[in-house]
């Protein structure tokens, strides 16, 4: 299990070693992602037994293992990463970016933190890994060097690591003196007799500390790290940064303060209500985004709001639907970015109101973005139509009438911001000559791929919703 954290590090050695030779770092990188995936796929196969080392304080150990949530998130992440290496020799070359070595060389050392949070056996080996995450990422997000760049870097570091030290830290440190462990147990690890107001508390500290949630109002970072580079702002909706922090609040929920315990705090009711909201709330933000990726980038705060709310429904079925959902939208969300660096690369485009006709010109980038669209909507014959359905069912069954009411109402806000952008690039008529054509081969072979997975994963969910049914422990 070790290996799939030192792999990524290997990789990124290689990849500074062979920085002035771009087609050779270029293949380590693609080569380096694809052999993680079969690393992954063969812990899937065989889950190893977990490996544990006792801390200096007792009650405390660090170690890794290889339970469902876990395996589910490792799966996505690392067939993407081979992909979005893929994708990113298209545009870094295609779109004249600079300091291209240090860009796949932070990414792979991203990965190697990816798998550290989700094979992570405890809290406190989660937390170094989700720090870890953040410093790796923070050199990609300010990779132009401008000034907005910078700026951007700014609110990215300081969000994160306010609500990471300032909050989650601290949640960490109550869990710890009311329960005497932070390692991840089924059914959780508090017992009877401790306090609903201070676990309310501890609660709350825990879902808003974990920031790269994006959770309204700590969903700042999201849009301000939009000044990257389409394949940073991919790893950061995909691959990465924000399914880390979904991921962390849907293991904390099963494995720290446990689904009956969750379901019964007076604070539950109120913390959806504000997953509620920051559904409602980006998307009504993203409808009035002329820049492409900002829309998507408030696409992604709502969206983002499914899974924590499917989290805190705390029901075994709400932990499925929050599992599957993350694949889902991994697979939509990388989509519809990478098309938008597409249309960047070869159109030079980087507004919805400059889109008119785009169609003509990229016919299959907007095809996909189309795909992809259905995909966040929740429509078949998409993945996301599974993850969204499971979301509701799992409302219904709670009485949760608000969710429900949130899930319609957003399904509707999804159609407004996003299926008018190809609808306008495929029938819209524009003044101006289209020149070229679609983007370089790697950019398109990479967003075709992640578009046909969002319709495998309509086909084939099984594999990866029996791992969230795993969590949850959904009797069937």
């Amino acid at each position: 299990m070790i290996e799939v954290l030192l792999l990524p590090l290997l990789v990124a050695m290689a990849i500074g070693l062979t920085g002035r030779w771009p087609n050779l770092r270029e293949a380590i990188s693609l080569l380096g992602g694809v052999a993680l995936f079969v690393m992954v796929l063969g812990l899937y196969q065989s889950p190893p037994q977990p490996i544990t080392v006792e801390a200096p304080f007792p009650g405390l150990t660090v170690g890794f293992a290889a339970e469902p949530l876990g395996l589910l998130f490792a799966l996505v992440a690392s067939a993407l990463w081979p992909i979005t290496a893929l994708y990113a020799v298209g545009y870094m070359r295609g779109h004249g970016e600079k300091n291209q070595t240090r860009f796949f060389a932070c990414f792979a050392l991203a990965m190697s933190a990816v798998m550290g949070i989700a094979f992570a056996q405890d809290m406190l080996t989660l937390f170094f890994f989700y720090e870890l995450l953040t410093l790796a990422t923070y050199p990609l997000v300010t990779h132009a060097g401008t000034d907005a760049a910078r700026q951007g870097g700014r609110v990215y570091l300081g969000v994160l690591l306010l609500t990471s030290i300032g909050l989650l830290l601290f949640a960490m440190l109550g869990i710890f003196q009311q329960a005497g462990t932070l390692t991840f147990t089924p059914g959780g690890v508090f017992g009877s007799g401790h306090s609903p107001i201070m676990l309310s508390v501890l609660l709350v500290m825990f879902v808003m500390g974990i920031g790269k949630a994006a959770m309204m109002p700590f969903h700042r970072w999201l849009p301000a790290a939009m000044v990257a580079p389409t394949p940073v702002s991919a790893l950061l909706h995909a691959v990465a940064v924000v399914k880390a922090g979904v991921f962390t609040v849907l293991k904390g929920v099963v494995y720290l303060f446990g689904l009956e315990t969750v379901s019964g705090l007076p604070i539950t009711p109120w913390l959806l209500g504000l997953a509620g909201f920051s559904i409602i709330a980006a998307s009504v933000v993203a409808m009035r985004q002329d820049n492409l990726k900002k829309r998507l980038a408030y696409s992604t705060v709502s969206q983002l709001g499914y899974i924590t709310a499917a989290a805190l429904l705390a029901t075994p079925l709400g932990i499925a639907a929050g599992g599957l959902q993350i694949a889902a939208h991994a697979l939509g969300k990388i989509t519809l970015f990478f098309c938008a660096g597409a249309i960047l690369v070869a159109a030079h485009k980087s507004r919805v109101s400059e889109l008119d006709g785009l169609g003509r010109q990229m016919p299959w980038t907007m095809a996909a973005f189309f795909i992809a669209s259905l995909s966040i909507i929740g429509l078949p014959p998409t993945g996301g139509a599974w993850g969204k359905w499971l979301l509701l069912n799992a409302s219904i069954d709670s009485t949760q009438w608000m969710l429900v009411a949130v899930l319609a109402l957003s399904t509707l806000l999804n159609v407004a911001y996003l299926l008018p952008i190809p609808v306008r690039a495929f029938l819209g008529r524009s003044d101006e000559p289209q020149h070229g054509g679609e983007a370089p081969w790697p950019v398109l072979v990479a967003l075709l791929l992640t578009a046909i997975g969002t319709l495998v994963l309509f086909w084939l969910p099984q594999p990866l919703l029996a791992l969230g049914e795993m969590a949850g422990g959904v009797q069937g």
